[in-house]
């Protein structure tokens, strides 16, 4: 994924950095359940103390402080989840991306203060839709500022998550960072609501919500690529 030319081409142009991690757990009988997915445990740490070192070793030592985006495919985003679950003052958004194994239910306020998207294939697993769309209806109306993302055509595979993703992130961090690496918190009713029954987007503001869960995206543009996705359409 770090030799993904897209990505290669998004961080270059917001001056990031790419690190691609590979984690994997120690043979068990069930190995569909990712142990190094509980990061609390030290596979978190462990990452954090990846980035210390590199850092130091490629003198740029603000690696070991700076904000992260994190993207991933199943059990990286799971990963993902759960080091925003654990380290929220870390993560500038996250994603996460068909995964069917989490070990946080409700996350802490500061989590569900972060920006997220949570896709869900429409030919996936059930046990993993159910569970994915689970977390969000919860840590939505804990105010989480998530949308919940389902690419009606795909089963377990990337489909068109990168992409939106990367529309997502790009306009995350011109809001999250501003002019520095402090990242700032977003206000909920300035961003747009995504009402996944009538496939509608609008702004927030006051407006009263329906009673079912409905997604939270912080942008015009973002909203309208959700908005396509979920519809099945291109992305404008």
């Amino acid at each position: 994924m770090a030799q993904d030319t897209v990505w290669q081409a998004f961080a270059a142009k917001n001056k990031l950095a790419i690190v691609a991690c590979r984690f994997t757990d120690k043979p068990h009988d069930q190995n569909f359940i990712e142990d190094y997915v509980n990061v609390s445990h030290g596979s978190g740490q462990a990452l954090l103390d990846m980035l210390a070192k590199f850092g130091s070793r490629t003198q740029h030592p603000e690696l070991a402080n700076v904000p992260l985006l994190f993207w991933g495919m199943s059990a990286g985003g799971q990963f993902n989840y759960e080091f925003a679950s654990w380290k929220p003052e870390r993560v500038a958004a996250f994603v996460v991306n068909k995964g069917g194994i989490y070990y946080t239910a409700l996350t802490p306020r500061a989590t569900r203060e972060i920006p997220a998207l949570l896709f869900i294939g429409g030919k996936d697993l059930e046990s993993r839709v159910n569970t994915i769309t689970g977390l969000f209806a919860l840590n939505r109306r804990g105010g989480a500022l998530w949308a919940l993302t389902e690419e009606p055509s795909a089963g377990h595979i990337v489909g068109r998550s990168r992409d939106l993703s990367i529309v997502f992130f790009d306009d995350v961090l011109a809001s999250r960072l501003g002019n520095g690496t402090t990242l700032k918190p977003l206000t909920e009713k300035n961003g747009f609501v995504g009402d996944y029954h009538t496939k509608t987007v609008a702004p927030l503001g006051d407006s009263k919500l329906p009673a079912y869960p409905t997604s939270w995206l912080p942008t015009d543009r973002v909203a309208r690529a959700w908005q396509a996705v979920i519809s099945d359409k291109d992305i404008p």
